[in-house]
């Protein structure tokens, strides 16, 4: 396993970023301050409800006990990220190892409503969104082993809805990106309820930047090549790097 605890996780939660700006050394993406938010799956919910972002009912605990919501529940750690840890949770008997499962990665853990619908990722650069992907895990959810092993799950861009929701949902994406503090470039996930509720589960500001990964696919979507992305991206960054100097 290649987290133990969320306390170890070092480099999307804003602590490079405060090592590279300390030494004066530009970087790309986010600052400190927004990766930090964004980790923290608690915090930036509170973003997206303070912008009127639709965002499923959450709480943290520690305990079973401490539980409040009703059942189908989502379980995960507040702190990691790649699905590590996460599981649905539809019986009473669930509960206690799912729960026992996330906290071994750091607590508190959040517990959310279980949003049964369409897993969605928009890409965000410069403030507009690129063209939505639908994931289609062959089995189960988007969990870390679907994520990363090829061939478990498909990835359709654009994704099919209609223009109605395509607009919608990068609407709302935008006001994601803006609620956590404008983060240059980054990842903004969602699931869709019945084909017509978007909820908003959380931004990625480092995203998967190979050329497979799903931010340069929403690019190449649009005639934005992999080189062109990763220089506009570049040129963003340093501007902005430029403008936190100045002021």
């Amino acid at each position: 396993m290649l987290f133990s605890r969320c306390t170890d996780l070092f480099g999307e939660d804003g602590q490079v970023q405060r090592i590279l700006a300390g030494r004066g050394i530009p970087y790309t993406g986010a600052d400190a301050e927004v990766s930090g938010i964004c980790i923290d799956k608690d915090k930036t919910k509170e973003c997206f409800e303070r912008a009127g972002v639709p965002t499923p009912i959450g709480q943290l605990v520690s305990s079973v006990e401490e539980i409040t919501l009703p059942l189908p529940l989502f379980i995960k750690p507040n702190t990691l990220g790649s699905s590590v840890g996460s599981a649905p949770v539809f019986t009473k008997e669930e509960i206690a190892p799912a729960l026992e499962h996330a906290l071994r990665f750091g607590a508190p853990a959040l517990v959310e409503q279980y949003i049964l619908g369409r897993e969605l990722t928009v890409g965000i650069l410069d403030g507009e969104a690129l063209p939505i992907i639908e994931i289609r895990p062959l089995d189960g959810f988007y969990d870390y082993t679907n994520k990363y092993t090829k061939g478990r799950t498909e990835y359709l861009c654009p994704a099919p809805l209609s223009e109605e929701i395509t607009r919608l949902i990068q609407q709302q994406a935008v006001k994601a990106y803006r609620a956590v503090g404008n983060p240059i470039y980054g990842r903004i996930d969602f699931l869709l309820e019945k084909d017509a509720n978007p909820y908003c589960l959380e931004i990625n500001t480092i995203p998967g930047m190979t050329a497979t990964s799903l931010l340069p696919k929403a690019a190449a979507a649009v005639g934005i090549t992999f080189p062109q992305l990763c220089r506009r991206i570049v040129e963003l960054s340093w501007a902005a790097r430029r403008q936190e100097r100045n002021a």
